[in-house]
C-alpha cells in the first residue's frame, strides 16, 4: 500500500523529523492503514483538526507548541 496523500503535509511527518513521536506512528497509519487514520479521515470531509492530534484521534498536548 502506497502512503498516505497527506503525509507530505501532515504535522506527523514532521513531528517525527524531529523525534517527538515514535516510527510507530508513521508505520502504522501514514505508511499502511492511512484510511483508518482520524486525522486523514477529517482532512478528506474538511473538518478542523489540531495539529497535535494523533492518528487515532488523541490529543498529544506536549507537541502543541512544536
Amino acid at each position: 500500500m502506497k502512503e498516505c496523500k497527506w503525509f507530505f503535509i501532515c504535522p506527523m511527518k514532521k513531528y517525527y523529523e524531529k523525534r517527538l513521536i515514535s516510527k510507530k506512528w508513521i508505520d502504522s497509519y501514514c505508511k499502511s492503514n492511512w484510511k483508518k487514520c482520524i486525522r486523514y479521515q477529517k482532512e478528506e470531509q474538511g473538518i478542523y483538526h489540531e495539529d497535535w492530534m494523533l492518528p487515532d484521534g488523541t490529543l498529544d498536548m506536549t507537541l502543541k507548541n512544536h
